[in-house]
């Protein structure tokens, strides 16, 4: 489907879904996002659902200013994906021996290495920079300096949530891994300051709605928040990175006799800040649960624990500001997908995944999603489908 334009305060609103099918709270914060003085677009993906600090599958043009909880508290989070050379035939009957290898390699929810990891060691992890991307941990702000320890053991870790990791064949029966993560607890960290610090900004104190206070250009607290934030972003690449590394350790250990053998790595992030230039304006775009579809550019939109997932590439569609959704979407929350649904229901939504089953994961069913190939069908403008995937294995947190 192409675009519904929705009328807003300052922008109109550019919807690749059906109005209608929005909740009123999402359709609201929308609202109070188009009424910011500083904006100069936005569009809306078809995984569009409410969110804390602003609304998850939005992309927000503006000149000038940026909104710390619009990028959100996970700064940097996003999608790995790799195909491996194994197929389907090299695979075991019982996949519980790998996802237990996984989640050891991997620590998962608030869990952290004992060790940290060292890049150096890890076979074809490409470490020239990292002693500088720890040298300006020095630049980012007071408030988070204590946590710098804790920052250092949790690179390569997957966290909670909706964080996965996945082992997913597509549609010619090869091998993929796939994972989610972002920042883990430092981006948080730096998130929750930042907010904290633009909420009490004196530009800010009209606005409809004080999550959305923003940093405005060439201020202290602007040039503070940006470099915090790219720090952030960076954190969230070399995380997925190492997770990545991490995996072809354990994959090439348990599949000796294949000889395994990996393509190029496909990332990209889904809750960030970019400088781009639209319409003849300098703008800095903020992605909150959407990926940049550029023209040419490959991205990852997956979908539920028990749903396909999908490597796209970008067709460029400057009205979405060449962007597309980050997966499915919730069409309900946790705490609704915890009433509705039981570990019954769990079980008979990942049937044939190799994955916990249990009450603790409830509130991450399938059927807390929206489907995804709806979601796909909506932005047929926006991406170009490079291939279906299908999980196998899941690791959650």
């Amino acid at each position: 489907m192409s675009y519904v334009e929705v009328p807003g305060a300052k922008v109109p609103i550019r919807m690749w879904t059906d109005p209608a099918s929005v909740e009123d709270v999402a359709l609201q914060q929308l609202q109070n996002v188009a009424t910011l003085p500083w904006i100069k677009g936005l569009a809306v993906m078809p995984d569009v659902h409410y969110g804390k600090g602003a609304t998850v599958g939005s992309v927000i043009a503006m000149q000038g200013a940026v909104c710390p909880a619009a990028v959100g508290v996970d700064i940097g989070c996003g999608m790995s994906a790799v195909k491996t050379s194994l197929t389907a035939n090299d695979l075991p009957g019982d996949l519980s021996r790998l996802r237990s290898k996984i989640e050891q390699a991997i620590p998962v929810g608030r869990g952290m290495h004992v060790d940290p990891v060292d890049p150096g060691r890890l076979h074809g992890f490409a470490a020239s920079g990292w002693e500088d991307f720890w040298g300006r941990f020095d630049g980012v702000a007071d408030a988070v300096k204590f946590r710098r320890e804790r920052a250092v053991s949790q690179v390569g870790t997957l966290g909670s949530g909706n964080h996965f990791w996945e082992f997913c064949l597509d549609s010619d029966n090869s091998v993929w891994i796939m994972l989610h993560s972002g920042s883990r607890n430092i981006g948080k960290e730096l998130a929750d300051h930042h907010m904290g610090v633009a909420q009490k900004l004196a530009h800010n104190q009209g606005l409809v709605d004080r999550d959305l206070a923003v940093f405005i250009a060439d201020t202290p607290q602007m040039a503070a928040y940006r470099n915090d934030l790219f720090w952030a972003q960076e954190y969230a690449k070399y995380n997925r990175a190492i997770m990545m590394a991490l995996s072809r350790e354990v994959i090439r250990r348990e599949f000796r006799k294949a000889k395994v053998t990996f393509e190029p790595e496909i990332s990209c992030h889904h809750n960030y800040v970019q400088d781009e230039r639209y319409d003849g304006m300098d703008l800095l775009v903020t992605r909150k649960g959407a990926i940049r579809a550029g023209s040419g550019e490959y991205g990852i939109i997956p979908g539920s624990m028990g749903a396909g997932s999908y490597i796209v590439k970008g067709l460029g569609n400057e009205k979405a500001f060449n962007s597309a959704s980050h997966g499915a979407g919730r069409r309900m929350s946790r705490n609704a997908a915890k009433k509705r649904f039981t570990v019954r229901d769990l079980e008979e939504q990942t049937q044939g995944v190799e994955c916990r089953k249990d009450s603790g994961v409830v509130d991450e069913i399938p059927g807390a999603y929206k489907p995804i190939e709806k979601v796909m069908d909506q932005q047929s403008d926006l991406v170009q489908v490079v291939t279906k995937l299908k999980q196998v294995v899941c690791v959650k947190g």
